[in-house]
């Protein structure tokens, strides 16, 4: 072998090892820090960078993401003197590599540890139940702290968060105690609020029932009444306009004579003083005055009065009690006058028919004279 090859693969070794140690390729969202004879240089970007062999080293690289660091339950005292578990979440970014990897050499750390006396102060100037209810206050705090504290570190709090807030056994029993009766509480008031507001629609709608009820009733007797009102006085007017016979008016009342003792319930009845008139009334209707005698249904009661079995009234009207020599009662005593009463006008008809056919010839000899 020539001995000038050795030399000329040996330049060429170490000129392709100076080559690649010079050349430098950074991912994308990472950061290197580089270092000349062990003293800051630059930070180098995303993408190909060329740095000096052997003079140049890369010191620290860092992902300049938004990162993700959840901290260990600390426990940390009230205000009321409660001691509680808390662990919390942080978000944050790497915002200048230099200041990150230079200014401080643990930032995790560091922060962890700002973290845990943030929230003891924070924590201490709340009782328990302010604790478990201002999360979002104790939040904000806690990122105004942070944020003004990693500034200086080239780091950047987005966020911080509480996880969890464990209270102790006893704590948490006595709360669930106090939430379960709450909750009694309030399903016996809304119980209570649903029975009085159940119990007051009950009460408007039979108020409500009973005034319909009594309108209704109240309309239909006005209209009874106006109905009755109307009849009377068509009755009345049909009457005086027809020009009706007192006889017709006293037929009428002889055919409703049977129905005043229809009752079951009747022990007394009156037979009234006109019978007698009304009777002799229909008898003149059908035939001579002067011819027809008085009805029979008056004479027992003027024979009553006379030998003072009957009592009359003001009115002179014979009253038929019970215990009296008439043996009948009311409902017997109003068929027998009814009974009494169509003999007589049936009596009557029968003469008035005699005197008409009496009364023919006499007109045809007039007519022939």
């Amino acid at each position: 072998m020539d001995p000038i090859v050795i030399p000329l693969l040996v330049v060429a070794l170490v000129v392709v090892f100076l080559v690649a140690s010079s050349v430098r390729i950074v991912p994308q969202a990472r950061r290197y820090n580089v270092e000349r004879f062990g003293r800051y240089r630059r930070t180098l970007q995303p993408g190909l960078n060329l740095v000096v062999p052997v003079a140049d080293r890369i010191n620290t690289k860092l992902d300049v993401r938004e990162q993700v660091y959840s901290s260990d339950p600390r426990p940390v005292i009230t205000e009321d003197n409660l001691v509680v578990n808390i662990d919390t979440v942080l978000y944050y970014q790497i915002t200048d590599p230099r200041a990150a990897a230079y200014e401080v050499a643990d930032y995790l750390q560091a922060i962890d540890q700002l973290t845990v006396t943030t929230l003891r102060n924070v924590i201490g100037s709340m009782d328990l139940e302010e604790t478990l209810t201002s999360r979002e206050e104790i939040n904000s705090r806690l990122r105004a702290v942070l944020d003004d504290a990693t500034g200086k570190w080239g780091i950047r709090v987005n966020r911080v968060e509480i996880k969890a807030i464990d209270p102790p056994a006893t704590i948490k029993e006595a709360m669930e105690k106090q939430m379960r009766a709450e909750r009694d509480k309030r399903a016996a008031i809304l119980h209570a609020e649903g029975e009085r507001q159940a119990k007051i629609l009950t009460a408007e709608g039979t108020k409500q029932k009973d005034i319909l009820e009594a309108q209704g009733a109240q309309q239909a007797m006005i209209l009874r009444a106006d109905g009755e009102a109307k009849a009377v006085e068509l009755v009345f007017q049909a009457v005086h306009r027809n020009n009706a016979d007192p006889k017709v008016l006293a037929y009428k009342y002889l055919e409703t004579l049977p129905h005043l003792a229809s009752s079951d319930n009747n022990t007394f009845w009156v037979i009234p003083g006109e019978l007698t008139e009304a009777v002799r009334t229909v008898t003149r209707a059908f035939g001579d005055e002067t011819t027809a005698g008085p009805p029979t249904p008056g004479r027992p009661a003027e024979a009553a009065t006379a030998d003072g079995r009957g009592t009359p009234d003001e009115a002179g009207i014979p009253q038929l009690e019970r215990g009296s020599t008439a043996s009948l009662d009311a409902a017997a005593a109003a068929d027998e006058a009814g009974k009494q009463a169509a003999a007589a006008v049936s009596d009557a008809k029968a003469e008035a028919e005699a005197a008409k056919s009496a009364q023919l010839p006499r007109r045809a000899r007039t007519s022939d004279d």
